[in-house]
């Protein structure tokens, strides 16, 4: 199987699992470290999660702490969330997403929300590979102008989804004012 055949294979079936696949016992660090490789589409040498940004994520309050020392399912959807949204936008811009999301909800539910939207763009993402690559070879000029191809989506894209939180941040008001209504 050649690098792009992979990649599109991986685009296609690479999901998270539903919120009743997450494991119903808790877990050590070193496991959720672990569980984290297969929820989220990696390739060697892609940054993976570590316990310090696991530590950095609770303290600062974009995912709940620990029970104990153990991790359950809550604490998965979140990082599967953060282990997608952080190869995109800032942690700032994640917490204010994943809080709106949450706000009046249970994680069960955004979880499921957040897995559909990140089904449809890999389904988006593998479409438009799959038509670009046919049998899945691709001389240096076709691979330049697909990485070129989908750079410029995904600039397109972060335009976007910077301007809808730019948005949604103006709709909150001054910096801090809907958090400290909320402690």
């Amino acid at each position: 199987m050649n690098d792009l055949t992979d990649l599109l294979a991986r685009l296609r079936e690479h999901r998270p699992v539903d919120w009743d696949q997450l494991p119903d016992f808790a877990l050590y660090m070193d496991q959720v470290l672990s569980y984290m490789d297969r929820q989220v589409i990696r390739f060697d040498g892609d940054d993976g999660l570590t316990a310090a940004m696991v530590n950095n994520y609770t303290k600062s309050g974009l995912a709940p702490r620990a029970e104990g020392k153990k991790y359950g399912r809550e604490h998965l959807a979140y990082f599967t969330a953060i282990c997608v949204l952080k190869r995109v936008m800032s942690t700032r811009d994640m917490d204010l997403l994943i809080r709106e999301e949450l706000q009046d909800r249970p994680v069960r539910e955004g979880y499921a929300a957040f897995r559909q939207s990140l089904d449809n763009a890999l389904n988006i993402t593998a479409g438009e590979l799959a038509a670009r690559t046919g049998d899945g070879e691709l001389d240096d000029a076709a691979l330049a102008d697909a990485a070129i191809h989908f750079a410029l989506l995904s600039y397109a894209a972060g335009v976007a989804g910077s301007r809808c939180v730019a948005l949604l941040r103006e709709r909150k008001g001054p910096k801090g004012k809907k958090e400290k209504e909320r402690d």
